[in-house]
């Protein structure tokens, strides 16, 4: 029937308007949205489909509570409400008598009628009684048009006529057009209130950071039992806490959200905060507590003394977790929850990594059998096919061709040599360096052949899989500083050379683009908490023996921003400081141009102890008597190696602050010594924490250190020039880092720098694959060692990172599993689906 017909009809406008409505609510464009429609699409659901904060007639359910409830700067007025209320003067103790209003525009009407001191009501034109209700008021408000059957002699003599029937853009009389022109300027109004709500909100907001509380228990539980028994905050609740808009974030679960980079254009303006790195002496093979450092620093900050503070850190390898170091998400009481999240999928960024690095690895031994096995006319045809009659370059090959020096654009018009230069990379299958990556600690994959199926037509090579955080997307991941920048980084990756020596790239694969693709959601942080409820970003985890070792420069930019000027974002470094802080200095802060403040150096009396000539220490083995009784001669002998990190930092012009990290064995006297030696030893301050077992309380004297060597002046500088020749800046490495008489280059490694040099990749900075058991070559040296020549074996270039990184001796980028791995111990409860044995 046409009734259904109608109805269809007038479902289908309101779903299209609603539609549109929701489109426009995530338009960042759109500040504001004023609705003029045919009386029928006035619906409830159409008024609330406005986001609040766009909603500038001040109709939607959110703008009227706010109305009723008196936030004078939280809502705005209905435009015609406004202008009827403009229009009445001294309301106070008369009656006001509303015919035909009803839905927002009534409540608001009411409201502030009722605000202003009138006695209110409200009523149809057929409504019984009508002639009387008329006749007792002094004001009567008229929202559809009065039907002739209702006679102007109701209206006693002196009432006033409010008429706002019309369209706010029409009117036929006085009171009409009178409420309309108020209408269209107090809507203009609103319109200007909302844009500067809107710029305000741009602007950096203050800390509503609420923390929570924590209940340390003696003993300490395991950290999985700690971590399930803080009930962390939703992530959206944090994020709008720390002054994140709610367009600015991706929300994963309830605990992890992915933090947008437009956040760095909205707070271009603001101030960085203090940056400060924490970084330890060498380790032992049970590691120092670097991470749990950083959080029981930052938990210190904020919830205790109040003051903005961001922790930024790596994401742990899958690898580890299941093998023999566990997880890396702090521990005790200064862990970042939920623990299990963190150190396992988190949010697919390793995962990502993974696709993009084997589709590259796809890539180069398709094009090598591909060019094998056709002429060059065949490649031609199907690199560049004919689609629906014509055939076309896309962009990456023609950026190719320009690089070539071939400046066509039509594919007809390419000459047969210029045909063969553009369809051929003739890569050297002997000097591919690109390999797969999984995230697994598989050892029977770090020599493999592939290409033995018949389908590969005799082509098989010998190649390997690394573990997915040492591949060179990881370190683009965490040396990049836009979506742009990583886009250009994959396109330079250098995969091979051809057989003439010159490098073949990612973008010569035509690969770039779908790279890109593949990694746009990892380069976003994920934001997260620690136990007390202060902010973290988790981003990027290259190793810092096989790869730079720092977590990613997007995220600290985004943290300096969000802290404040007088904030603090705290990162660490992997391993000693001759390895992760010495390229966080040398790399990180080239690529990012950020200054740090402070380093915290982290020691422990039991590694000291294993410097000073104390057994050796394995992971899963007991610790001898040695370490867990007291020895003034192993703590006072060890810390030769914490004098040498402490030097270390100081070539680089950046004050130091030692946090000791105590263990339950370590005795006061032993504690007093290191803070004793450290502070003759040139640190600012040396403080011993206990933010394991009491949280951010027990690292609150550490904060407080940090905080006033913060105020030092900053006098930082590299280590070398970038123009130095590649051989001379491993050389200044070794010599002033690591304290080595020479360096040692094995032909190998002379023929890399001598091409690299050649390919005009001399002046990247220096990334030294190296043990980070000793400050030397060999894992068993502790101590200080001196006199020895470092031995450099390879030398390979990661060119889209950015960096040169020279082999000292033999590193293998894939671990292995031990007897006994992790996995042993983690399990799943089937019922409450909780994860066991994490730790």
């Amino acid at each position: 029937s046409g009734e259904g017909q109608n109805a269809v009809g007038s479902l289908m406008a309101h779903d299209m308007l609603a539609f549109e409505i929701l489109r426009l609510n995530e338009d960042p464009n759109v500040q504001g949205l004023a609705l003029d429609l045919p009386e029928s699409l006035y619906s409830s659901k159409i008024l609330n489909a406005v986001k609040p904060e766009k909603d500038v007639d001040g109709l939607s359910d959110v703008n009227l509570g706010r109305l009723v409830r008196g936030e004078d700067s939280d809502y705005l007025v209905s435009p015609t409400a406004g202008a009827v209320m403009e229009l009445l003067e001294d309301l106070d103790g008369k009656r006001v008598l509303l015919v035909g209003i009803n839905g927002a525009l009534g409540s608001s009407l009411q409201c502030l009628l009722q605000r202003r001191g009138a006695i209110t009501a409200s009523c149809h034109w057929k409504s019984p009684g009508l002639q009387s209700k008329l006749h007792h008021v002094d004001v009567v408000i008229a929202g559809s048009p009065k039907p002739e059957s209702v006679p102007v002699s109701w209206l006693k003599p002196g009432t006033t006529i409010i008429n706002c029937s019309s369209d706010l853009l029409s009117g036929s009389n006085t009171t009409e057009n009178a409420v309309c022109s108020l209408a269209v300027a107090i809507r203009m109004q609103n319109m200007v209130k909302n844009t500067e709500r809107w710029i305000h909100s741009q602007q950096l907001r203050k800390w509503d950071l609420h923390c929570l509380k924590l209940q340390p228990l003696s003993p300490v539980p395991s950290d999985i039992e700690i971590s399930r028994a803080q009930s962390p905050k939703a992530v959206d609740v944090l994020a709008k806490e720390i002054g994140l808009l709610t367009d600015e974030i991706e929300i994963y679960g309830q605990t992890k959200a992915k933090v947008r980079l437009s956040l760095l254009e909205r707070l271009k303006d603001q101030p960085d905060g203090k940056y400060v790195l924490v970084a330890g002496i060498t380790p032992t093979p049970l590691g120092e507590g670097k991470s749990t450092v950083t959080i029981g620093l930052v938990q210190a900050l904020t919830a205790h003394l109040k003051i903005n503070s961001f922790a930024c850190l790596r994401q742990p390898s899958q690898g580890p977790t299941f093998g023999v170091k566990g997880g890396a998400a702090g521990g005790g009481y200064a862990q970042v929850i939920p623990m299990e999240e963190f150190n396992l999928h988190l949010t697919g960024d390793i995962h990502a990594i993974t696709a993009a690095n084997n589709l590259l690895a796809a890539a180069i031994d398709a094009r090598i059998l591909h060019e094998n096995t056709q002429s060059d006319k065949a490649l031609y045809n199907r690199l560049v096919p004919v689609v629906k009659g014509v055939r076309g370059f896309s962009s990456i090959q023609l950026a190719r061709l320009r690089r070539l020096g071939i400046n066509k654009t039509d594919p007809e018009t390419l000459t047969e040599e210029e045909i063969s230069r553009f369809v051929r990379l003739d890569i050297d299958p002997s000097t591919i360096t690109w390999q797969r990556v999984v995230d697994t600690n598989d050892r029977f994959l770090r020599k493999i052949t592939i290409g033995q199926a018949n389908t590969e037509k005799g082509f098989v090579r010998q190649a390997q899989f690394d573990i997915a955080v040492a591949s060179e997307i990881m370190a683009i991941l965490a040396l990049t500083t836009s979506l742009e920048d990583m886009k250009e980084r994959l396109g330079k990756i250098v995969v091979a050379n051809d057989k003439k020596g010159e490098p073949v790239t990612a973008e010569d694969l035509g690969v770039t683009g779908a790279l890109a693709v593949l990694m746009k959601d990892a380069i976003k942080p994920t934001l997260m908490q620690t136990l007390e409820g202060t902010p973290v970003f988790v981003h990027a985890g290259p190793f810092a023996n096989i790869a730079h070792g720092n977590s990613s420069i997007l995220a600290d930019k985004i943290a300096l921003k969000l802290v404040g000027e007088k904030g603090f974002v705290v990162t660490e470094a992997g391993f000693g400081a001759d390895i992760g802080m010495e390229k966080f200095f040398n790399i990180k802060c080239r690529a990012s141009g950020l200054v740090p403040s402070v380093v915290v150096l982290v020691a422990t009396v039991r590694a000291l102890k294993m410097h000073g000539g104390g057994p050796s220490v394995s992971a899963g083995a007991p610790l001898k008597k040695e370490y867990t009784e007291e020895n003034l001669q192993l703590v006072a002998d060890g810390c030769c190696n914490l004098q040498k990190q402490i030097q270390i930092a100081q070539l680089f012009g950046v004050p130091v602050v030692v946090a000791l990290n105590v263990f339950k064995t370590d005795s006061p006297a032993e504690v007093d010594l290191v803070c004793k030696i450290a502070k003759q030893s040139g640190a600012f301050d040396a403080v011993p924490c206990n933010h394991w077992s009491d949280g951010g309380r027990g690292a609150v004297k550490l904060a407080q250190a940090v905080e006033k060597a913060a105020n030092q002046k900053s006098s930082f500088k590299y280590l070398y020039s970038l123009e130095l020749p590649i051989a001379e800046k491993i050389k200044t490495i070794a010599q002033k880092v690591y304290g080595a008489q020479d360096i040692e280059l094995s032909p190998a490694a002379q023929s890399q720098i001598d091409r690299y040099t050649r390919q005009g990749f001399g002046k990247l900075p220096i990334c030294m694959a190296k043990t980070h058991l000793s400050l030397s070559h060999q894992p068993e040296k502790k101590g200080v060692p001196t006199g020895f020549i470092l031995p450099i074996s390879d030398v390979r270039a990661s060119i889209g990172a950015g960096f040169i990184y020279p082999l000292v001796g033999t590193m293998s980028t894939m671990p292995g599993l031990p007897t006994r791995p992790c996995f042993y111990d983690i399990d799943l409860d089937p019922v409450t689906e909780e994860v066991k044995g994490l730790f």
